[in-house]
């Protein structure tokens, strides 16, 4: 048995908590200048599946130290976030900051697809759901698809490389939109790095066809082996920048040894906000659900 049945094996015998059927109060925050939602990879595949199966429309953003500098710079960028339905939060440092806040935000917030992985294609497997990703570079995605169908052959996989003139209009940009309305996915992987993928996400949303589309950035390239995933417990602690800044120095020093020092200023507002509420360093209660019209909790 794969690496992967494996794990979806194991995580079925675990047995499941009982999905929510509504957003809980002030599940969205804010903090650094950006918002985002306080959402389990579980709560994720749950607003997955239930988009898919009433043919609808659902747009996953993610949010790291990276998105919420481009976020400072980029106004285009910016307003891509504010069509996304979820905002997955995909930093353990910026998790640690929030709860120094007093937000709800707990360490399982931590949400990006190498947390939902096995669970995602697990569904895909079962639901024979039509996945495309477009994204990487050329070869890369389709030795990416190829791994996955042999260990998840009911998925239905088509793929299309990130090098492309994106101009709106442009003859190129317009054979991508071809493909993927052909294809008719259910699930659509954006993977092209940010800024670009939310920009062109942003720009096209309105002409792709009914699906869940999520801005993914490398996810295919670690399922073809091109880039070295983190082990997830390094993630869970904080310290996944500094694995991925050890494996690839020259591309990602800016990243994590620069842009950081931009967010000082925001994070101070915050902390000044919070210590002016009474929240600094107080651990919040939950957060209640939202109720259903019976009455009940949802």
């Amino acid at each position: 048995m794969s690496r992967a049945l494996t794990a979806v094996a194991e995580r079925r015998r675990k047995g499941r908590t009982p999905f929510r059927q509504r957003r809980r109060l002030a599940e969205r925050i804010s903090a650094l200048g950006v918002e985002m939602d306080m959402v389990r990879p579980e709560e994720v595949m749950h607003h997955v599946v239930e988009a898919v199966e009433n043919g609808r429309s659902l747009c996953i953003a993610n949010h790291n130290a990276h998105s919420v500098y481009l976020s400072q710079r980029d106004l285009e960028f910016a307003a891509f976030y504010s069509t996304a339905d979820v905002i997955e939060l995909d930093s353990t440092p910026i998790i640690f900051f929030t709860q120094l806040l007093g937000l709800h935000s707990r360490p399982f917030h931590r949400c990006t697809y190498l947390d939902w992985r096995a669970h995602f294609w697990s569904l895909a497997q079962r639901n024979r759901w039509r996945v495309f990703y477009l994204g990487g570079e050329p070869g890369v995605a389709a030795c990416a698809a190829e791994r996955l169908t042999q260990s998840y052959p009911g998925a239905l996989i088509s793929t299309r490389h990130g090098y492309f003139d994106m101009t709106t209009e442009g003859a190129e940009n317009e054979a991508v939109l071809a493909q993927i309305v052909a294809a008719r996915p259910q699930i659509l992987f954006v993977g092209m790095g940010m800024p670009r993928q939310e920009i062109w996400l942003l720009r096209n949303r309105d002409r792709l066809p009914p699906c869940v589309v999520f801005s993914v950035g490398a996810a295919f390239d670690y399922e073809a082996g091109v880039q070295v995933a983190a082990p997830r417990w390094i993630g869970r602690i904080g310290f996944e920048w500094l694995f991925r800044l050890a494996v690839d120095p020259r591309r990602l020093f800016h990243r994590y040894c620069v842009e950081s020092w931009f967010l000082l200023m925001p994070a101070a507002r915050d902390i000044a906000a919070a210590a002016h509420a009474g929240r600094l360093f107080k651990r919040r209660r939950p957060i209640p659900l939202t109720p259903r019209k019976d009455g009940a909790p949802a």
